[in-house]
């Protein structure tokens, strides 16, 4: 897989390989990408935006990929970066705090079409939305993505150490919601 995946980035970075490679990444990721920010942004179109303005942003700073991590740590930090950005952006124009307007969000979830979650998701949706943002992207990669601490180290710049400790803090706020609701 490695050696597949320097392949990949020097053929991105090759300006004659660089479009088939590009279409090459977009298949291998758009998907693992797309729930990452749907978690985030939680309205569909929005996320398509999302992930289109990430895959932009891929593309156009390809060449300056330092390769001290994953290919797909360094997009799912951009892909982080830029769902963050584009939310804060909506809260300011509705003029919101960042954290009321993620709570407006995952309160809609029951009137999106395409989530199909139960009484017990939807709770979880609105446990996981009265966290700190912080808070909810650890929780998010932690138990929906399933990625080690290591990882998530990587595109979120942090320790691991603090890393588990807004785990923790995630766990037992949405355990203490659960509970009174």
């Amino acid at each position: 897989m490695i050696d597949n995946e320097q392949k990949l980035i020097n053929d991105l970075k090759n300006a004659k390989t660089q479009s088939k490679a590009f279409d090459e990444l977009v298949k291998l990721y758009k998907v693992r990408l797309y729930w990452h920010i749907r978690k985030i942004v939680i309205i569909h179109d929005d996320t398509d935006d999302v992930l289109q303005n990430t895959f932009i942003k891929v593309f156009k700073n390809i060449s300056g990929f330092k390769e001290e991590s994953k290919l797909f740590s360094w997009m799912y930090r951009i892909a982080t970066n830029e769902a963050i950005t584009f939310l804060n952006k909506k809260a300011k124009k509705n003029n919101l705090d960042i954290d009321d307007y993620q709570k407006e969000l995952r309160c809609s979830l029951q009137d999106d079409e395409l989530f199909d979650g139960d009484a017990i998701q939807i709770l979880l949706q609105k446990a996981i939305a009265e966290l700190p943002q912080k808070q909810q992207l650890v929780f998010n990669m932690k138990y929906y993505d399933e990625m080690k601490y290591e990882e998530m180290s990587e595109i979120l710049e942090t320790s691991v150490g603090a890393l588990k400790a807004s785990y923790h803090h995630a766990v037992k706020k949405i355990e203490a919601f659960i509970k009174n609701n």
